[in-house]
């Protein structure tokens, strides 16, 4: 037998000592010490923190089975060229295996433009699909039964407006707006924080959100009306505890306009759900996952006063890094993917988007989008890692990359209270300039190669061609060219000639009044767009309305 070392003070800090001389005067640490060693659980504090899978705190998961009773959803997050274009890629990912669909639109359509106007001209179809009708999201959705498939919609300043077109088109084919499942984005703040896709004010965009959200509670019990983002800002540059923090911060502010609406909070919570990044640091966003939840059941439950169990857990959805992609030696980003995707499911995610190796030099192939839904396949089916609830849980470094990032969090949030919420830290660029510094530092410590981006700042040779995707090491780009542009303006032409222009003009005139005194705006907006109104032509009233915002420039 072996004899045994007695883990006695003395002995760890000459062990540390010993070390520290073997890496020379030059080793300065990481995000996680050398060595993490059992801690000191006088009070049984450690296993408190832990507790079981679907119980609280609910670090290790909101369902006692997790992956043996269901796996996540596997939903790819796709949506280019024109409507039908996009329908047959949806198409192709069901037939391979994806679980749900997950909608990308357009520029002109994420910020309130129709494909004919003039700020749109170079952008429809380009970053996800142009939708400005009611006929665009029929042919998006044809032949794909929406009582059967759920869709989420990544969506935020016209979020009412999509969503009321998929409420018009389910119903078309039969499905009750009361069966209709899946998830809006809806989150209006971090748009002010991180992507820039907003155009309202913050106070009329929460508004906007806020009536969306009324609609569903009341009209779409199977709808998540909201899935608060911390990707985004995770992508802009902020550290995990930063997302963690910054993405709760904007939950709290929504929850609090929505009870300040009236409505009820056990009613609510349930179908609150967030968004978030999986990253490089594969061990830190393993813990980042965990703490998040913990945090927000403890916040959900103690802070906010939610009364029911099905109210405290946090369900979220995961895509892996965008920003970890890179275009030099791109088969690379199947590795760095795999590893993402890893830690995503090892932190419990609920719903996974793996990114395309190519997404750094374009939209994805089709080819290349298959393989990263079959990176997920192969996780689920080949890796053993969902047969067990929480496989990393107990392990010292995980527990404390756990600990850490959720005291980091809940510094944060003290700090974001103490100002008076989001809207304001927003207002005052507070979020932009955290996220902003950081996003420096990292771009700093990658020019010293402190931070190593493997084929970008070292190991860069191979970089001369696309070897994975393509014929003769040449690869293959998905291109968008003026044709569906030009489609997408004939379609949009034919509509509008088509249309009733009295019936549509009397039903956005009912919009506008009942948008300027103060009404849930849904249904008018569902009537308007039945009766032919574009997303141009809405998102134009209220801009008239609302106004446009403009930027803080304090950070």
């Amino acid at each position: 037998m072996a004899p045994r070392t007695r883990r006695t003070p003395g002995a760890k800090a000459r062990w540390e000592r010993e070390a520290r001389a073997a890496l020379g005067p030059d080793y300065e640490g990481g995000s996680v010490p050398l060595l993490v060693d059992a801690p000191v659980d006088p009070n049984e504090e450690y296993l408190g923190k832990l507790g079981f899978p679907g119980a609280l705190p609910l670090t290790r998961g909101i369902q006692p089975t997790m992956y043996r009773g269901r796996l996540w959803t596997f939903r790819q997050y796709s949506g280019y060229g024109s409507s039908t274009e996009t329908n047959r890629r949806f198409r192709y990912l069901l037939e391979g295996g994806q679980t749900g669909l997950s909608v990308a639109f357009d520029l002109p359509t994420q910020i309130g433009y129709d494909s004919d106007h003039a700020r749109a001209k170079g952008e429809v179809g380009r970053s996800g699909v142009a939708i400005t009708t009611v006929g665009d999201m029929r042919s998006l959705f044809d032949q794909i039964p929406l009582d059967q498939a759920t869709v989420s919609m990544t969506i935020n300043a016209t979020a009412p407006i999509l969503t009321a077109l998929l409420v018009a088109v389910a119903e078309e084919q039969g499905v009750p707006r009361a069966r209709l499942g899946g998830t809006v984005q809806n989150d209006i703040l971090k748009e002010y924080i991180a992507r820039g896709t907003y155009i309202y004010p913050p106070g009329p965009s929460i508004r906007l959100a806020v009536d969306l959200i009324e609609f569903a509670t009341k009209e779409m019990p199977q709808w998540n009306y909201i899935s608060v983002s911390g990707y985004h800002m995770r992508e802009a540059g902020a550290t995990a505890a930063q997302e963690v923090a910054f993405t709760v911060a904007n939950a709290i502010a929504y929850v609090r306009a929505i009870t300040a609406r009236g409505l009820d909070l056990d009613e609510i919570l349930p179908r609150l759900s967030f968004f978030f990044s999986s990253d490089r640091n594969f061990l830190e966003e393993v813990a980042k996952f965990r703490a998040a939840r913990r945090l927000w059941a403890d916040i959900a439950k103690n802070e906010l006063g939610a009364k029911k169990a099905r109210s405290w857990p946090m369900r979220f959805h995961t895509q892996t890094a965008g920003s970890s992609l890179t275009a030099q030696q791109p088969e690379l980003n199947v590795v760095r993917t795999t590893l993402e995707a890893l830690a995503a499911v090892l932190g419990g995610t609920q719903s996974l988007h793996t990114n395309a190796l190519d997404e750094a030099i374009g939209l994805p192939t089709a080819p290349a989008a298959r393989l990263a839904l079959r990176t997920q396949q192969l996780v689920a089916e080949e890796s053993g890692v969902p047969s067990t609830v929480d496989p990393l849980g107990g392990a010292y470094a995980i527990e404390y990359l756990t600990d850490r990032v959720e005291s980091e969090a809940r510094e944060y949030l003290a700090r974001i209270e103490a100002m008076g919420g989001s809207l304001v830290a927003v207002e005052r660029g507070f979020f932009q300039s955290e996220i902003a510094n950081e996003a420096y530092r990292v771009a700093r410590a990658r020019e010293a190669k402190t931070e190593v981006v493997v084929g970008v700042n070292e190991f860069t040779d191979g970089n001369s061609r696309f070897s994975l995707v393509g014929k003769r090491g040449q690869g293959r780009r998905l291109k968008i060219g003026q044709g569906p542009e030009l489609e997408q303006k004939r379609r949009l032409a034919t509509w509008k000639s088509e249309r009733n222009a009295s019936a549509t003009a009397d039903a956005l005139a009912t919009l506008r009044r009942d948008t300027e005194a103060g009404k849930n705006v849904m249904s008018p907006l569902l009537a308007a767009l039945r009766a032919g109104a574009t997303l141009g032509e809405v998102a134009g009233q209220w801009r008239e309305i609302f106004g446009e915002y403009t930027p803080s420039r304090a950070f």
